[in-house]
């Protein structure tokens, strides 16, 4: 794909000098990887699904139960939200399309309060609150992927009665790698 520029990463950022350039190769995981990715219909490859959905009480209700069982990490000091609330607000955000601590934390305040009701938020005179964006880094931090992933995973193969496939993929465009056209150079894993 080409060379990089040479700098290294270091505590507070990158090198001020760069040090030694490493060629970057790509190896395509199927055949038709550059038909599919430049088909003019995007839909038609497959490879962009709808990633926002719409969740029913009865899933909003559900989300926080696969969550009951995960130790709390959290000091027991100063703790406001129950520990199932916090993976299940995002889980929700997520499957509604949010992407990141910010947007999710945005999303969840956006709900109303018979939708916080039913994901089990604490109630405090009369009104249900949604855990801060700080609640919500500090808890999916400390929880860690795997742990999620499992009680999701459980969570969709009972409430959504389907066994989607997904395919991960990552781009970035190198700097200084330009081909012999002049476009720059790009990367692609999946």
């Amino acid at each position: 794909m080409g060379l990089t520029r040479g700098f290294r990463r270091i505590r507070g950022g990158y090198s001020n000098t760069p040090e030694r350039p490493k060629r970057v190769f790509v190896y395509p995981l199927q055949r038709n990887v550059a038909r599919l990715l430049n088909h003019p219909d995007r839909a038609a490859p497959g490879l962009f699904g709808d990633p926002r959905m719409a969740l029913s009480a009865a899933q909003m209700r559900a989300l926080p139960q696969y969550f009951t069982d995960l130790p709390d990490p959290r000091r027991a000091q100063g703790r406001r939200h129950r520990l199932p609330v916090v993976p299940a607000l995002t889980a929700g955000a997520s499957l509604c399309g949010m992407q990141g601590y910010k947007a999710m934390a945005e999303w969840a305040s956006s709900l109303g309060q018979a939708a916080r009701q039913r994901f089990g938020c604490r109630r405090v005179n009369g009104h249900y609150l949604v855990p801060s964006l700080y609640v919500i880094r500090d808890c999916l931090v400390r929880l860690g992927p795997k742990a999620l992933d499992r009680r999701l995973q459980a969570w969709q193969a009972a409430q959504l009665n389907s066994s989607d496939e997904a395919l991960a993929m990552d781009g970035k465009i190198m700097k200084g790698g330009v081909d012999h056209t002049g476009a720059q150079t790009q990367k692609l894993s999946g």
